[in-house]
C-alpha cells in the first residue's frame, strides 16, 4: 500500500512553497497548482528525516540533525537553525508547528492510534516539547491514521477536537480573514486540519490551505498529508512530486514507501 499521506504533505509543501507571505494571499483558490518554481522546502526535508528513523527504527534526532544540515537553505527557523548547528542538541521548549509538518511517516508506522501517538510524541519532542509542540504532532499523526485506515472525517473531527481539544469551528473563510502569519501549532493545526475538512480530494485541500494564507507550505503539507491518506493520490500528482525532489530525498521516500509496502504486505 503506498505511502499517500507522506506524497501529500510533499506535493502540499511543493504547492505552497511559492504562495508563503507574510503580506500577500493567492486572491482565489484557482491559483496555478504546480510551477517551474514550485519546490521542496524544509517541511519535505524534515518529512523524509522522520521517514528514515521511522524506516530503521531509530531516534528522531540523528535524522532530522543530519538532513537539516544536508539542506542548510532549506528554509528552516531561527531556533531550529541553532539546534541544527549545536553539538548539544537539547529540545527548545517550541510550540511551532514544525512538529506537526514533520509526522506523517509516523502515522504509517502502526494501525494502533496509542502506538503512533506515543510515536508521533517522540518525534516532536527532540526539538518541539512543548506541550503544544507535542499535542500538534500527536494530532495530525492520529487524523492520517484514521483516514489511511478508512475512519471518516467525522472521526477525524472527534479526535482533533475532541480528544486534543483544538476549535474546529471556524471555516476556510473565516481563517483567511483572521490569519497573518501563524507558525505555531495553535494557530496551524485546526486550519489545515479544516482545509481538509473542507475539501474533497487532494487538490481542493491543499487549494484551501493555500487560500488560507500566511504560511501557506507548512499549511498545504499538513492539510496534504490528512487528504493523500483519505482520497489517495492520483499518478499525475504522485509523479509530479516525486519528480520535484533530488536524488537524495527521491531515494528515502522509495526506501521508506517500499518498506511500508512491505510490511503491510507481511501483516
Amino acid at each position: 500500500m503506498p505511502a499517500d499521506g507522506v506524497v501529500g504533505a510533499i506535493l502540499g509543501d511543493l504547492v505552497g512553497s511559492v504562495h508563503e507571505s507574510r503580506w500577500r494571499k493567492v486572491p482565489d483558490r484557482q491559483f496555478p497548482f504546480l510551477t517551474e518554481e514550485s519546490r521542496f522546502t524544509d517541511d519535505t526535508v524534515l518529512t523524509l528525516a522522520v521517514a528514515e528513523a521511522v524506516r530503521l527504527n531509530v531516534d528522531f534526532a540523528e535524522p532530522i540533525a543530519r538532513w537539516a544540515n544536508r539542506y542548510p537553505h532549506a528554509g528552516f527557523g531561527g531556533m531550529f537553525r541553532s539546534w541544527m548547528a549545536s553539538a548539544d542538541r537539547r529540545p527548545y521548549n517550541s510550540f511551532g508547528n514544525g512538529s506537526a509538518m514533520r509526522v506523517s511517516p509516523v502515522a504509517y508506522a502502526s494501525d494502533d492510534l496509542e502506538t503512533v501517538l506515543a510515536l508521533a510524541a517522540a518525534s516532536a519532542v527532540v526539538t518541539h516539547d512543548h506541550p503544544e509542540g507535542i499535542k500538534g504532532a500527536q494530532a495530525i499523526a492520529g487524523a492520517i491514521l484514521i483516514a489511511r485506515t478508512g475512519g471518516s472525517p467525522d472521526d477525524i473531527t472527534d479526535l482533533v477536537a475532541g480528544r486534543f481539544d483544538y476549535d474546529l469551528s471556524r471555516s476556510v473563510e473565516t481563517w483567511r480573514s483572521e490569519t497573518t502569519f501563524d507558525v505555531t501549532c495553535q494557530g496551524t493545526v485546526p486550519a489545515a486540519v479544516q482545509a481538509f475538512l473542507e475539501a474533497s480530494d487532494l487538490e481542493s485541500a491543499i487549494r484551501n490551505a493555500v487560500y488560507i494564507g500566511g504560511d501557506a507550505d507548512t499549511l498545504a503539507a499538513i492539510a496534504g498529508s490528512i487528504a493523500g491518506a483519505a482520497y489517495g493520490v492520483t499518478a499525475d500528482q504522485r509523479s509530479a512530486a516525486v519528480a520535484r525532489l533530488n536524488d537524495d530525498l527521491r531515494a528515502e521516500f522509495e526506501a521508506f514507501e517500499s518498506s511500508y509496502a512491505a510490511s503491510s504486505t507481511d501483516e
